[in-house]
C-alpha cells in the first residue's frame, strides 16, 4: 500500500509539474477583449482622449479671452433730451426744445495697461497650471501602467500555485479515501490553498482598481483589459540613476517645475496688482460735450465740461493694503515651493539610488533557476525525500521571493518615474 500511495503522489506530481510549466505561460486572465500596448502608446490616446485635459484647456482659452477684455476702452455715453410740455412758449412749442449730451471717460495712472499686464499674467498662470496638472496625470498613468503590469506578474505565481495546489488536493483526497495517506496532510494542503486564494482575491482587486484608473486616463471602454507591453530588460544590469549629475536634476527642477513657475508668476501678478490698486486711487475723469437747442442762456447753446471725483476720504487704502499682503504671502509662498522643489529632488534621488543598488544584487537568473529548483522539490516530496512542510515551506519560499522580485522591480521604475515627476523632465523615460 505504501508503494501504491507513493507512486500515485509521484503522478499527481509529475502532473503538477508540466501544470507548472504551461501555467508560467499563461496570463492570469483570459479574455478575449483585451488592449495591448506599451507606455508611449498609452502616452498617446491619453494626450489625446484624456477629458480632464480636454476640460483643463478651456482655462487657458479663457484666461486669453480676459485679455481682449482688458485692451477695450470704456464706452462714450450720450444723452438726448427733447421736449414735450411747457407753459411759456414765447420760444416756440415744447416740442421744438431739444438737448444732446456726449462724454467720454479717460482712465489716468496707467490703469488699462496694468490691467492688461494681470490679464496676460493669468493667461501664463493659466498655462502653468494645465502642465502642472498635465505632468502630475502623466506620472499617475505611467505609474498605473507599470503597476498593472508586475502585479500581473506577480498574480501569474499565486495562479500557479492555486491551479497545482487544488490539484493536489483533490489527488490528496482521493488517497485519503483510499487509506493512502494521514488526514493532517489533506488539511495542511487544504489550508495552503485557501491562504493563497485570499491573497490572491486581494490582489486581482488592486489590479482592477489600477485598471480602472488607468482606462478613465486613456478614456477606453470598461470592458476592455489592459495588458502593457514591457521589456523587463529596460534597466537589467545597467546604471541609471548616477549618470544624471544631481545638481543637473535640481537645476533642472527649478527651470521646469511647473508648479514653481506657477509660484513666480503669482508674486508678479500680486506685485502688477498692487501698482494697480496704487493708480485705482487716482481719480478718472470724463469729458462731455453738450447742446442745447433753446437754452435759457441763448439759442443753440454749445458748451464742454469736465468731471472727476476729488479724493478726500476714499483713495483705497484697504485694497493697497492687501494687495501690499498678497504680495508677501506670494513671497513666502514661493520660498516655500522652492524649498519642496529641492527636498523632492534630494529625497526621491537618495531613493532611487537605493533601489538601483538593491536592484543589481538580485541574479539575472534567479527567476529561471528558481523554477527548476523548486521542480526538483516537488520530486523529492514525491520520493518522500522532504516532509510535507518542508515542501509547502519552499513552496511558500518561491512565492515570497518572485513576489518581493517583482514589487523591487516596479519600485525601482516607479522611482525613476518619480524622478521625472519632481524635476519636471523626462530623464528616464523608456
Amino acid at each position: 500500500m505504501h508503494r501504491k500511495s507513493v507512486a500515485a503522489i509521484f503522478l499527481c506530481l509529475f502532473e503538477l509539474i508540466a501544470a507548472l510549466k504551461s501555467a508560467s505561460a499563461q496570463s492570469p486572465l483570459q479574455t478575449t477583449d483585451t488592449l495591448k500596448l506599451t507606455v508611449k502608446q498609452a502616452e498617446d490616446q491619453f494626450l489625446k482622449n484624456n477629458l480632464q485635459i480636454i476640460a483643463q484647456r478651456y482655462n487657458i482659452d479663457n484666461a486669453t479671452a480676459a485679455i481682449i477684455t482688458a485692451k477695450l476702452f470704456p464706452n462714450p455715453d450720450f444723452n438726448y433730451s427733447n421736449g414735450i410740455y411747457a407753459t411759456d412758449i414765447s420760444q416756440g412749442p415744447a416740442y421744438k426744445e431739444n438737448s444732446f449730451n456726449f462724454s467720454q471717460l479717460f482712465t489716468t495712472a496707467g490703469k488699462r495697461n496694468k490691467n492688461i499686464q494681470l490679464a496676460k499674467i493669468g493667461v501664463e498662470q493659466a498655462r502653468y497650471q494645465f502642465f502642472d496638472f498635465l505632468r502630475t496625470l502623466k506620472f499617475t498613468l505611467r505609474n498605473d501602467f507599470y503597476s498593472i503590469y508586475f502585479q500581473e506578474q506577480s498574480s501569474l505565481v499565486y495562479n500557479q500555485e492555486i491551479n497545482s495546489l487544488s490539484k493536489l488536493l483533490t489527488a490528496f483526497r482521493e488517497q485519503y479515501a483510499k487509506g493512502n495517506i494521514a488526514e493532517k496532510e489533506v488539511l495542511r494542503i487544504q489550508s495552503q490553498l485557501y491562504s493563497l486564494q485570499v491573497e490572491y482575491n486581494n490582489l486581482q482587486v488592486n489590479i482592477d482598481t489600477t485598471q480602472s484608473e488607468f482606462k478613465m486616463l486613456i478614456r477606453t471602454s470598461p470592458a476592455v483589459y489592459i495588458v502593457p507591453l514591457v521589456d523587463e530588460n529596460m534597466y537589467s544590469g545597467k546604471t541609471i540613476v548616477a549618470t544624471v549629475p544631481y545638481m543637473q536634476l535640481l537645476d533642472s527642477a527649478y527651470v521646469n517645475r511647473y508648479d514653481l513657475k506657477l509660484a513666480k508668476t503669482t508674486v508678479a501678478y500680486n506685485s502688477t496688482n498692487l501698482s494697480l490698486q496704487k493708480a485705482i486711487a487716482v481719480p478718472d475723469f470724463s469729458l462731455s460735450l453738450n447742446f442745447d437747442r433753446l437754452g435759457s442762456y441763448g439759442n443753440n447753446y454749445l458748451g464742454g465740461g469736465i468731471e472727476f471725483n476729488l479724493p478726500f476720504f476714499n483713495r483705497n487704502q484697504g485694497a493697497i493694503k492687501q494687495a501690499r499682503i498678497a504680495v508677501d504671502q506670494s513671497k513666502v509662498d514661493l520660498e516655500n515651493v522652492q524649498n519642496q522643489v529641492a527636498m523632492d529632488v534630494s529625497t526621491n534621488y537618495k531613493g532611487a539610488l537605493r533601489l538601483e543598488s538593491l536592484y543589481k544584487t538580485f541574479d539575472p537568473k534567479f527567476k529561471a533557476d528558481f523554477n527548476h529548483l523548486i521542480q526538483e522539490v516537488f520530486l523529492n516530496y514525491a520520493k518522500r525525500n522532504i516532509s510535507l512542510l518542508e515542501f509547502l515551506d519552499f513552496y511558500d519560499s518561491y512565492k515570497t521571493n518572485v513576489l518581493q522580485l517583482n514589487n523591487i522591480q516596479l519600485n525601482r521604475v516607479t522611482s525613476l518615474e518619480q524622478l521625472n515627476f519632481v524635476t519636471g523632465t523626462p530623464f528616464f523615460n523608456q
